[in-house]
């Protein structure tokens, strides 16, 4: 593993909205000494799958996971993610985090803890709520449009195929190895999410492929 290097990994469909986060990636201020990289994965048949071809593509130390319509604001993303994970016991970093997660596994409607804004009249959908003393507070979960990691852990493609809960799974799986997935502190967000409609086809077959293989061994509730 280099740990110099930074590599972004994104599953793509749409060369518009794709196009327009690498402007952002672009732009980001680099950590002195820290190279970045680049993985798009194309034709994926869900997002566990393509996120392990990115995975396993790649040497970097610091994998960060974004979808395509992920644009990053803040120029010194890298440098606050670099802070973080000076702390090895933190596995993984996601701009927007869930502490408790709701009986019916479904973490969109739990309490949100981070921020990030919303393409929805570029509104901020969710604001920071940890302190100034902190840089970063521990959550169960955080949500998959951002996940940033020092460690590889293999996505489990093998129950996920579709492209919803690979998130919460991914969360669950580097707690079960004992590392903190954590949210950071920050005064105003630094990240769009210009997410569109939802696709919910598959989304509850895969709440129960959730809810049986995480809900009674990682204490879910």
């Amino acid at each position: 593993m280099d740990d110099k290097k930074i590599c972004f990994i994104m599953c793509v469909n749409d060369a518009a909205l794709m196009d327009e986060a690498i402007y952002y990636l672009n732009r980001l201020k680099v950590p002195e000494g820290y190279v970045t990289d680049l993985l798009t994965i194309e034709g994926a048949p869900s997002m566990a799958e393509g996120y392990n071809e990115g995975m396993r593509s790649s040497d970097a130390r610091y994998k960060i996971y974004l979808h395509q319509d992920v644009f990053i604001i803040d120029r010194r993303f890298l440098h606050r993610i670099i802070e973080i994970f000076k702390d090895e016991t933190i596995g993984m970093i996601g701009p927007v985090g869930y502490k408790k997660l709701p009986k019916n596994g479904i973490q969109v409607t739990a309490d949100i803890t981070g921020a990030y804004i919303t393409n929805d009249l570029f509104s901020t959908k969710s604001k920071c709520n940890t302190s100034k003393a902190e840089n970063c507070i521990d959550v169960k979960s955080i949500d998959g449009f951002l996940m940033a990691t020092q460690y590889d852990l293999p996505w489990r493609e093998d129950i996920f195929k579709d492209w919803d809960f690979y998130d919460v799974s991914q969360s669950f799986e580097f707690r079960k190895k004992g590392y903190r997935v954590v949210v950071p502190a920050v005064d105003k967000p630094g990240v769009i999410h210009y997410d569109g409609l939802l696709n919910m086809k598959d989304y509850y077959k895969n709440r129960r492929l959730f809810l049986e293989n995480y809900g009674d061994t990682y204490q879910l509730f």
